[in-house]
């Protein structure tokens, strides 16, 4: 009771900041609070420490699957057992900024090699988002559904603020970890994303959604100094006939559902049905940033992206 009472708490100011007028922090969206994930990966495969980094106040936590109860924010940083072995895969990191921190996304590559058994190499890019990685991984299939994307939340912004600089541009490769490395034709791109949602559960557990919102940006060129309070434009309804839609913000379906937990605790895709009516209200913030664009194990090893002091704008 007490950790949801705090949960509450601490989200009753940004789920009701529609009413406000102005502009509104995303809880620690400013990138200052980070904890410590100690990860002591299994002997086959070396015995490396690793470090997992949470945007949430605490210490350090020793080889533990860690959820998240008091910060909105997951990582792509994940721990994954497969086979038996334990590994860390570490995409994001804290990085200092004018006295405080920001975050630095990463699109890496990693490597499991035990001799005569395993030989893997996996692209991962640096990933933040609103929700819940689960964990532990133990799989390399259908990534969207090892992630709980999205928060309760009935606002209706009409803009998503934030600073950033970002790396990119480089060639994409493609590397699943179980087939080989394949070079893609075209140049990487960082990704921000904010989606609003009219979401709902049938008698079944399956879980459907309206769009009634969406904010979409992908960033093709490095901007190497910091572009601060930059705003991404929150457009309601159908915007398939605009002139700034493109095909990669149409409604999420079939393979490429994001994924929710039901009624029920289990994990099931979110359909998205169409685009909502001005009546239908939101219930549901989808909101992202990444390194890389192309979708599960695709992007350049070269991309970064840094994020800090994320806010929304009404």
């Amino acid at each position: 009771m007490k950790q949801i009472t705090t949960f509450l708490l601490l989200f009753l100011p940004f789920i009701l900041s529609a009413q406000s007028g102005r502009i509104e922090d995303v809880p620690f969206g400013d990138m200052d609070c980070w904890m410590v994930r100690r990860i002591k990966e299994s002997t086959v495969i070396g015995g490396n420490t690793r470090y997992l980094y949470e945007i949430t106040p605490g210490d350090t936590l020793v080889d533990v699957a860690y959820k998240n109860t008091l910060s909105p924010w997951a990582t792509s940083s994940v721990l994954a057992k497969v086979s038996g072995i334990t590994k860390a895969s570490v995409t994001v990191f804290p990085e200092e900024r004018d006295g405080g921190q920001c975050a630095r996304l990463e699109t890496r590559i990693e490597t499991v090699r035990v001799a005569g058994l395993i030989n893997i190499n996996v692209l991962a890019s640096g990933t933040i988002f609103l929700g819940e990685m689960v964990e532990p991984v133990k799989d390399t299939k259908n990534p969207q559904s090892k992630l709980v994307t999205g928060i309760p939340f009935t606002g209706r912004p009409v803009a998503l603020q934030f600073d950033y600089k970002v790396i990119t541009g480089g060639d994409c490769i493609r590397s699943t970890g179980f087939s080989r490395q394949k070079n893609v034709d075209r140049k990487d791109m960082a990704e921000v994303q904010i989606l609003l949602q009219h979401r709902w559960e049938d008698a079944e557990g399956n879980v459907y959604a309206k769009r009634v919102a969406t904010g979409w940006q992908r960033f093709g060129e490095s901007v190497a100094t910091w572009q601060n309070a930059y705003r991404i434009p929150v457009h309601y309804g159908d915007i398939t006939h605009e002139s700034f839609y493109g095909p990669y913000m149409d409604l999420r379906q079939g393979e490429d559902a994001y994924y929710t937990r039901n009624g029920w605790g289990n994990m099931v895709p979110i359909q998205e049905t169409g685009w909502a009516t001005a009546t239908d209200k939101v219930t549901h913030l989808v909101l992202q940033f990444s390194s890389s664009n192309g979708g599960a194990y695709i992007g350049s090893p070269d991309s970064r992206l840094w994020i800090d002091n994320v806010k929304l704008v009404y």
